[in-house]
C-alpha cells in the first residue's frame, strides 16, 4: 500500500514578516538616502547633479571640524577612561561588599539611564554656577564636558559590568584567597581578567554615546570647545549641505563599527565561558 507524503503548503508571507521589513525600511532608509546625497555634487541636497568625492575631501582640509574631532575625541577618551575605573570598582562592590544604604546607592548609581539629557544637562550646569566656579575656581571647557560626561559613561559601564558579574562564579575568588592571594591579586589576577569583555564592551558604548552627545555639551562646554555634534549643529541652521551629510555618513560608520566589535567581544567571551 503507498502511503502519500504529506504536501508542503506553500509558505505564505505572515504578517510578522511584512511588519519586520518595513520597520527596516523605516530605519534604514533616511540613512541609504543620506549616503546617497553625501556624493551629489550639487552644493544642495535638493537635485542629484552627479556623483563626486569632494565633500569627503573637504572635510580633511576643514580645520574646524578637525578641531572640533579632535575635541570630541579627547572628552570622549577621557570620560571613558575615568568611568571604566570607577564603573568597574563600583558594579564589584556592589555585587561582592553589604554595605549600609546599598538598595538606595544601587538605584542612585541607574539614574543616570532614565533622566533625560536635558536634565542631566541643567544639573550639571547648576552646579558648575553655583558650586565649582565661584568655589574652586573652575571655569567652562572641555574639561567641564569630561567631568558631565563621566556621570552617564559611569553608569553605562556600570551596567554592563555589573551584568558580567552575575555570570562569575564568586567562589574562585575564594579559592585564590585561600591559596595564599591578597584580595588586590584576587582581584587583579583573577576577577579582572573575566571582567574585561564586559569592560571592554562597555567602554565601547560609552564611547559612542559620548561621542555623540550634543545636550550635556553644549551646556557645559566653555569658549572654544566646540564637539563634533556641536559643530555640525552650527552649520546646518542654514541648510542641510553635502559636506554634512559625508560627515554624518563617516559617524555612522564609526559607530556602527565600535558597535560591531562589542557584539563581537560579548560573543566571543559567550563562547569562552561555554
Amino acid at each position: 500500500m503507498n502511503i502519500s507524503k504529506p504536501q508542503k503548503k506553500p509558505r505564505v508571507l505572515s504578517w510578522q514578516a511584512v511588519f519586520s521589513l518595513l520597520m527596516f525600511v523605516f530605519m534604514y532608509l533616511p540613512i541609504l538616502v543620506l549616503g546617497f546625497y553625501s556624493f551629489n555634487n550639487s552644493p544642495y541636497s535638493a537635485a542629484w547633479q552627479g556623483f563626486t568625492l569632494d565633500w569627503y575631501h573637504q572635510l580633511l582640509s576643514d580645520e574646524q571640524i578637525l578641531l572640533a574631532l579632535k575635541n570630541s575625541l579627547i572628552v570622549a577618551l577621557s570620560a571613558v577612561a575615568i568611568s571604566a575605573v570607577l564603573g568597574t570598582l563600583m558594579a564589584v562592590g556592589l555585587a561582592r561588599y553589604q554595605f549600609p544604604g546599598k538598595a538606595l546607592y544601587r538605584g542612585i548609581s541607574y539614574l543616570p539611564l532614565i533622566i533625560p539629557d536635558i536634565a542631566i544637562a541643567v544639573a550639571t550646569l547648576v552646579f558648575l554656577a553655583a558650586i565649582a566656579i565661584p568655589l574652586l575656581g573652575i571655569s567652562l571647557s572641555i574639561w567641564t564636558i569630561v567631568a558631565a560626561h563621566v556621570v552617564f559613561c559611569l553608569a553605562y559601564i556600570n551596567l554592563v559590568v555589573s551584568a558580567r558579574l552575575t555570570n562569575i562564579d564568586p567562589h574562585l575568588e575564594e579559592a585564590a584567597l585561600d591559596l595564599g592571594a591578597t584580595p588586590v591579586q584576587a582581584f587583579l589576577q583573577v576577577l579582572l581578567p573575566q571582567l574585561m569583555p564586559g569592560i571592554i564592551a562597555g567602554c565601547l558604548l560609552a564611547f559612542v554615546l559620548s561621542l555623540d552627545d550634543f545636550l550635556i555639551a553644549t551646556f557645559t562646554a566653555g569658549s572654544g570647545s566646540n564637539t563634533l555634534p556641536m559643530e555640525i549643529f552650527s552649520r546646518i541652521r542654514t541648510g542641510v549641505k553635502p559636506d554634512i551629510n559625508a560627515l554624518s555618513v563617516i559617524l555612522i560608520l564609526i559607530s556602527a563599527t565600535v558597535a560591531l566589535i562589542a557584539e563581537l567581544i560579548r560573543a566571543s567571551s559567550e563562547r569562552n565561558r561555554q
